[in-house]
């Protein structure tokens, strides 16, 4: 495309032939203040309005003498040859000459700006006492709703204001009380602070082809809608993407649940961010409803080297959190996996050499945990050996989790895919003092060592009749029903203590072993049960009555069992959180069982440890690790998993893997980058269309075994989605990772200045507060001083991670730094790095 070249400002530039004013100058770094444009979205003059609208459920119609077009907020004004034109509908042009700045520019900015601020709060903006102000108790006692909204300390709208200046004669806002729609899902719509900027509807229809917002014009009035009565059945989708252009508190991102550890954006793709192996959710589900089957399973690998028996029992954290659950429910994620697991093609792939570090690694545990360390320890060229003491790898994969949950030859499968990419694996190999490969040789003849034992032992409690024949404990008898050491002795009725995932399993294989009865108590209520709500219905499914909030107190026999008397069990947890339960010895109950299975919890067996354990063994009866890098006391030594945080979920073992192995390659001396981009690159197209009845679609059912046949059968209960299943639920989902695609609005030019030598040489040697950022722009610290080019002459050698910085006179200069404070305090929730708890703040 041909270019043209003009002057800005005194500035040549350089622009495509046809782009805008707007768009040439800030390709050329100048700043021209504008806010109906925005970088992602198309230019917005000239768009045309619909005759009508809905804001809550009410109909707003255009006054059908006025024309519908929309001629764009007025602030990115400038002078052409003495004439005041609009710089996103002016195209650029050979050899012309303009002004962003004159003085006529300035004035009717200004003049616009005070027709914007007439129907919006603005007193925040203007008032003395603004910085550090929380806006809840105001000492000017301006009524609430004329007070800035709660983004006012990261308000668009703020800071082109400080730009353009506002007049001293701008009309004081009167509040219409117009729709403030609080209860749709994921955001809220405040009509009151909507400043007719039609951001929102050009990024709803023109990026996402959804077009559930629109605009009309009464009374010279931009307003703003949905197209239909409410927002569902204007067919949103609830991208959010209007959320993230708005530049007011008009639309604003609901609260999460997911706390400070997340950031927004995290915050924003939730089911990413609450999966502890970080898989890319969105972009496999994506692959899935685009028919792309192998590059979504190669997602799934990039993360995890178990997809198939995740998408069998992964506890799915992520759909706890899916944002379509705000909407209807939540997408079906473990399924979806299963399904590519099961459609794709990746785990074929031959393995890619990679270059020999000469390093060996022991592996202590062929659990997920061990294995995972070992699959991405042998990518990063280390030699890895694993141990394990049973004949087979798989720990509790195979020996706790019952076939019906997941197939044997599922798990088989992708352990061997593991070990074919060069791992040795010694079976029947048990690590300790009385074998051959105590952990003192181990650690002479390896360069490390990771424990990744499981809690592979039943707790056990006292409790009166507990030796009795029929007393079975729970991961000893689910592990002799799936090795095959089960004698097959008759269970007849059966009562299973524990309300955890284990007791659920129990109950369930006790059925299929021929339980004639079943029952299950446990210390919980219904709602504070542990196990996963679709375990508890599939036991209830299967004839299992619970016996919630009882606990046990002794088992009745006579030579063998005949029942278990419970007591009634108060209270879990004690006020602290703490598992401490109370119980009623007045209120009792007998229930008739001929087999008591006791599955109450599970611990770790660490006599393989011999003389070393007795420095890494906590009080909990778990390994002592650092948190950060999962290293024990002992140099070389490195554990995780369940030996380190009691009972997990397979998930969570898999991401102690993958943070183990990190740690021991960083240890060996590698960069520990344990990343794999296996998936394509694929650009994300944010169209996404109108879909009817979109927002109302509920989660797509999972097809069952019939009942009759899973309660003889350990063949698996869930049968698994089919490609017309998968398919309708993997459109469901809201695509909210598009949202971060969305760019960064053009804002005024920041203060900032290089912290060196020649930008400190030309500050004031007069009183004032200094700022200083790091490379990232961070505020590191905010200090009022007697003298600004000395303190800041001083922070120059003493301040090494400082690159920019900000200052301002200020007589009072105490006053002003405890304003900044405050203010820094109120947004972030901590003072920078710099400032302490001693620096003044009132």
């Amino acid at each position: 495309m041909s270019q043209v070249g003009l002057t800005i400002d005194g500035a040549q530039v350089t622009a495509r032939s046809g782009v805008s004013l707007l768009e040439a100058a800030r390709s050329a770094g100048i700043y021209i203040p504008g806010l109906c444009s925005h970088p992602s979205l198309p230019l917005a003059r000239g768009k045309v309005g619909l005759p009508a609208i809905w804001r809550d459920g009410q109909v707003l119609r255009s006054s059908g003498s006025e024309s519908l077009e929309f001629q764009g907020c007025g602030l990115c004004l400038v002078e052409l040859n003495g004439e005041l034109v609009s710089a996103c509908s002016t195209h650029a042009e050979e050899g012309i000459e303009v002004q962003s700045a004159t003085a006529k520019v300035i004035a009717r900015r200004q003049e616009r700006l005070s027709e914007i601020l007439a129907d919006h709060p603005h007193t925040c903006l203007v008032c003395p006492n603004r910085e550090g102000c929380d806006r809840i108790a105001c000492s000017f006692n301006i009524p609430v709703p004329e007070r800035c909204c709660t983004k006012f300390a990261n308000c668009e709208l703020r800071r082109v204001a400080d730009f353009v200046g506002i007049k001293p004669d701008t009309p004081r806002y009167v509040f219409r009380d117009l729709s403030n729609i609080q209860d749709d899902p994921l955001f809220t719509r405040n009509y009151n602070l909507c400043i007719g900027c039609t951001r929102c509807v050009r990024v709803c229809a023109d990026i996402r082809g959804v077009e559930a917002l629109g605009f009309t014009i009464a009374e010279s009035r931009v307003v703003v809608g949905t197209t239909a009565s409410s927002l569902p059945e204007s067919e949103c989708k609830f991208c959010t993407a209007c959320v993230q252009v708005c530049p007011t508190g008009a639309l604003m991102d609901k609260p999460t649940d997911m706390g400070a550890a997340f950031s927004k954006e995290q915050a924003l793709v939730p089911c990413r961010a609450g999966c502890p192996a970080g898989i890319d959710i969105p972009r496999y589900v994506r692959f899935i409803a685009q028919q792309k089957y192998d590059e979504a399973l190669a997602v799934i690998r990039e993360k995890v080297p178990f997809p198939a028996v995740l998408g069998y029992v992964c506890f799915h954290p992520c759909e706890s959190v899916c944002r379509r659950g705000s909407v209807s429910e939540p997408i079906s994620i473990c399924r979806l996996k299963r399904f590519a697991a099961e459609h794709g093609g990746v785990q074929d792939q031959a393995a890619v050499p990679v270059t020999k570090t000469g390093k060996k690694v022991a592996v202590v545990g062929s659990g997920p945990a061990g294995l995972t360390a070992a699959y991405y320890l042998q990518t990063k060229g280390h030699s890895v050996t694993v141990f394990e003491a049973a004949s087979e790898p798989g720990g509790m994969l195979l020996q706790s989790i019952p076939r019906f949950r997941v197939p044997r030859e599922v798990v088989r499968r992708e352990i061997d895919w593991i070990l074919a990419r060069g791992i040795e694996l010694r079976t029947n190999t048990a690590v300790g003092p009385a074998s051959g490969f105590s952990l003192e040789k181990l650690r002479s003849e390896y360069d490390a060592v990771l424990l990744a034992v499981g809690a592979q032992l039943s707790k056990k409690i006292r409790l009166e009749g507990s030796e009795m024949p029929g007393v079975l404990w729970g991961l000893d008898f689910l592990r002799e029903v799936n090795l095959g050491s089960w004698p097959g002795t008759p269970l007849g009725r059966v009562v299973v203590i524990g309300g955890g995932n284990v007791a659920m399993d129990v109950a369930l294989t006790a059925r299929r072993l021929g339980a004639k009865e079943l029952q299950i108590a446990c210390l919980e209520s219904r709602a504070e049960m542990p196990a996963f709500k679709s375990e508890i219905e599939q036991v209830c499914e299967e004839g299992g009555v619970l016996h919630p909030s009882w606990g046990p107190k002794r088992v009745l026999a006579n030579g063998k069992v005949a029942g278990i008397e419970l007591v009634r069990c108060t209270r879990v947890f004690d006020e602290s959180g703490r598992f401490n339960p109370s119980f009623d010895p007045s209120v009792t109950t007998v229930i008739e069982a001929d087999t008591v299975v006791l599955a109450i919890g599970q611990s770790t067996d660490f006599s393989f440890l011999g003389e070393i354990g007795q420095s890494l063994v906590t009080e909990r009866g778990t390994l002592r690790v650092d948190e950060a890098t999962l290293a024990t006391p002992v140099s070389g030594l490195l554990a995780g998993g369940e030996a380190v945080s009691g009972p997990s979920s397979v998930i969570q073992a898999i991401a102690v893997g993958r943070k183990a192995a990190a740690s021991i390659d960083r240890y060996l001396g590698g960069d520990g980058v344990i990343e794999e981009a296996l998936a394509p690159a694929q650009e994300n197209d944010p169209w996404i269309g109108r879909d009817e009845e979109f927002a109302s679609r509920g989660r797509e059912p999972m097809p069952y075994r019939s009942l009759a046949e899973r309660q003889t059968s350990f063949e698996t209960i869930e049968l698994g989605f089919d490609e017309s299943i998968a398919l309708k639920e993997a459109r469901r989902c809201l695509r909210c990772d598009l949202r971060l695609q969305i760019g960064a609005p053009i804002l005024p030019p920041e203060p900032w200045l290089e912290f060196d030598q020649e930008h400190v040489a030309t500050t004031s040697a007069s009183e004032g507060v200094y700022q200083l950022l790091d490379a990232e722009k961070q505020i590191l610290r905010i200090a009022g001083v007697v003298n600004l080019r000395l303190a800041l002459e001083e922070q120059l050698n003493s301040n090494p991670k400082a690159r920019y910085f900000l200052y301002e006179e200020a007589s009072m200069y105490t006053q002003r730094e405890s304003e900044l404070l405050q203010r820094f305090l109120q947004e972030h929730g901590h003072l920078p790095a710099g400032n302490d708890l001693g620096d003044d703040l009132f």
